[in-house]
């Protein structure tokens, strides 16, 4: 079963770009659909992107449309979040998540495998 591990977060200023990643290790993450979830402090987990194994299909969350892209290299087994024009509500704990399945979840509840997270801080 895959392992996933989180990095690229950081601190940056409103309105900049900031790459993060998550690499499965074990196994190829092929046949997994792969999602991005944050947490800020004080508030539940939040969905934010998510995409799948079979059709490249993606899934945002009304916040990020239109900022975030999500991207996969399975040659890499590394899914990718590219965070434009940030604001400082994008604040917080970023992890990657798989669940085997040919849809896109959107609920922190189908996802079975997790990554510890990375933080970031986006200053205004």
């Amino acid at each position: 079963q895959v392992q996933l591990v989180e990095s690229g977060g950081g601190l940056v200023q409103a309105g900049g770009s900031l790459r993060l990643s998550c690499v499965a290790s074990g196994r190829s993450f092929s046949s997994y659909a792969m999602g991005w979830f944050r947490q800020a402090p004080g508030k539940e987990r939040e969905f934010v992107a998510a995409i799948s194994w079979s059709d490249g299909s993606t899934s945002s969350a009304a916040p990020v449309k239109g900022r975030f892209t999500i991207s996969r290299d399975n040659a890499k087994n590394t899914m990718y979040l590219q965070m434009n024009s940030l604001k400082p509500e994008d604040t917080g704990v970023y992890s990657c998540a798989a669940v085997r399945t040919v849809r896109v979840p959107t609920r922190e509840s189908a996802y079975d495998l997790w990554g510890q997270g990375t933080q970031v801080t986006v200053s205004s």
